[in-house]
């Protein structure tokens, strides 16, 4: 069997500018990288023409060690709607370095149906995710020589809240003390690293919708707390102009190709478990004034990037999803329904349909949201046509549509089944408009239970001290009116781990809040999640090299 890279190899690619052609984006506008990868002015925008654009939710069930496939159902669609003969473009978030060198590898889709050149986009890209580390620590630096450089005169932050990025998976970087030595090295403070994907310039990025809005967010970004009592913002240190110019080439969408030839825009990063988890708004808006179906995906499971997609994302920027499609796989389904994971490929009916319980909440939560819903079913070799058939007949009696999904395999032709299926279901019964979780005159304490109670299933939300010491702060940080952005595990609706299907009867404790000043939202930090992931005992990185002049391992 044929890895990710090695199909990525032998699929011949068109010059950027074909892509670009084929959906009329002027090429004379492109910035390219190389033959294959260009940026593309988000000035091209056209409000007329998104008015008209089909937009489709790619999530998930809750995902499981056993993979959901939820970027190659992304991709997939996008080519079987070109393959019906629709115009589409697939917007998907950039790949983080601490995933592809820790859990995974590769994050560009899989088999016949990727982002190409998979090996560029997985690595280095076009910078964008270097230029953020750097626009954030920059701002760690002036901080920090802010407060050195006027310590003499009286000024000082009586709690710095702004941390340090790196895209890197390292849990020694989570609690540091910096500023040890001589008088001159620095003033001695407590720090951390978060990973870059958690960034609030990360989540800024992905949230403006142009530069002068970029300038606006950093200089809003909350730094400290001064002595007496008042934020200390990024403004006032006067740099925000600094940092744009360290975003500038950042902020354009990334324009490449997928397996097939078709356009794929690819534009931040942010993880949903830790962040907001959707591409940006100027990518999906850019895929959106040159394609009529463009394909969007959230991270994780619903309860984490399709709440945010439309919580965060959508209100913020205006944007109606025409259709959700949530993926589901019959794995994945067996560990919901308490099938161990060494056994999940075997035939077990009993635990599949156990398992359906966590499809179920899920279609209703989006349901709930206003959105028409079709369930992409993603084939794995090993799935029988009985367990397909059990799937199949108990959306049909939800009144679900169903469609496999065989792109992994068969590229778009795989994907025709459920790309006439979204666009049969748009043209029949589209998205009623969204219905939010939460009002934005709701507190901050309000939005957290209501996502907690009506999407995760709660039964209780507590708030430890550190989270109930800034629930009280809100007012004066003027976030009261912010979205909510709850960083929890990813494998349950519960913050427990372990707790896989459909838990029932458990409490939510939000242990900590983020203030994000600049992306307007409040991250609210439930359970035992860290911002800074760590190392597996055996990472991908061990099977990531350069054989005879090739790149292995990112697959």
């Amino acid at each position: 069997m044929k890895t990710d890279i090695q199909i990525a190899r032998e699929c011949q690619l068109a010059p950027i500018a074909d892509i670009a052609t084929q959906v009329g984006i002027p090429t004379e506008l492109l910035e390219q990288y190389g033959k294959h990868i260009a940026k593309v002015p988000g000035s091209l925008i056209d409000e007329e023409r998104i008015a008209k654009s089909r937009l489709v939710l790619v999530t998930a069930i809750t995902p499981t060690k056993a993979g959901i496939g939820k970027t190659t159902v992304s991709i997939g669609l996008a080519l079987g709607l070109a393959r019906i003969g629709k115009r589409a473009i697939v917007a998907l978030r950039e790949p983080s370095l601490g995933p592809c060198f820790g859990m995974k590898g590769g994050a560009a889709g899989g088999g016949y149906a990727q982002v190409l050149p998979m090996d560029k986009i997985n690595l280095h890209f076009t910078g964008d995710f270097h230029a953020i580390t750097s626009a954030h620590n920059m701002i760690s630096a002036l901080l920090d020589n802010y407060i050195y450089q006027h310590r003499d005169e009286g000024f000082a932050l009586r709690e710095v809240l702004w941390k340090r990025v790196l895209d890197v998976n390292d849990r020694n970087l989570r609690n540091i003390v910096t500023g040890l030595g001589s008088r001159t090295d620095g003033v001695v403070g407590e720090s951390g690293f978060d990973i870059t994907p958690a960034s609030e310039i990360m989540a800024i990025l992905c949230l403006a919708t142009d530069e002068n809005d970029l300038r606006r967010r950093i200089d809003n970004i909350l730094l400290g707390i001064t002595t007496d009592g008042r934020p200390f913002r990024v403004k006032d240190m006067g740099v925000a102009g600094a940092i744009c110019v360290l975003l500038r080439d950042a902020l354009h969408p990334n324009l490449v190709q997928t397996t097939e030839q078709t356009p794929a825009t690819v534009h931040g990063g942010p993880f949903a478990n830790i962040a907001h988890g959707c591409s940006s708004v100027i990518g999906t808006r850019l895929a959106m004034s040159f394609a009529d179906y463009v394909i969007t995906e959230a991270g994780f499971g619903a309860d984490l990037g399709a709440e945010k997609f439309y919580d965060i994302k959508c209100r913020k920027a205006g944007l109606q999803p025409a259709l959700t499609v949530i993926v589901a796989t019959t794995q994945g389904l067996k560990m919901h329904g308490g099938v161990a994971h060494e056994h999940i490929k075997e035939p077990n009916a009993e635990g599949l349909t156990r398992g359906l319980a966590n499809l179920d909440r899920h279609i209703s939560n989006l349901q709930g949201f206003g959105q028409t819903v079709v369930v992409a079913f993603n084939r794995f070799a090993n799935d029988t046509d009985d367990e397909l058939r059990l799937v199949r007949e108990h959306c049909e009696k939800m009144g679900v549509g169903f469609a496999i999904n065989n792109a992994f395999n068969e590229g778009g032709t795989g994907a025709e089944e459920l790309a006439r299926l979204v666009t049969d279901t748009i043209e029949q019964q589209p998205s009623a408009p969204l219905r939010f979780a939460y009002d934005d005159s709701d507190d901050i304490r309000t939005k957290i239970e209501k996502v907690c109670r009506k999407v995760y299933g709660a039964d209780n939300v507590t708030f430890g001290k550190a989270a109930q010491k800034k629930l009280l702060q809100a007012d004066t940080f003027d976030a009261s009116q912010f979205a909510v952005c709850i960083a929890k595990t990813q494998y349950s609706f519960s913050a427990d781990p372990t707790a896989y299907g459909c838990p029932t009867g458990f409490t939510i404790n939000i242990r900590d809040l983020v203030f994000n000043c600049g992306a307007e939202m409040v991250v609210a930090i439930a359970g035992d999640i860290m911002r800074m992931p760590g190392l597996p005992r055996s990472p991908q990185a061990e099977r990531i090299d350069i054989v005879n002049g090739e790149i292995e391992g990112l697959s």
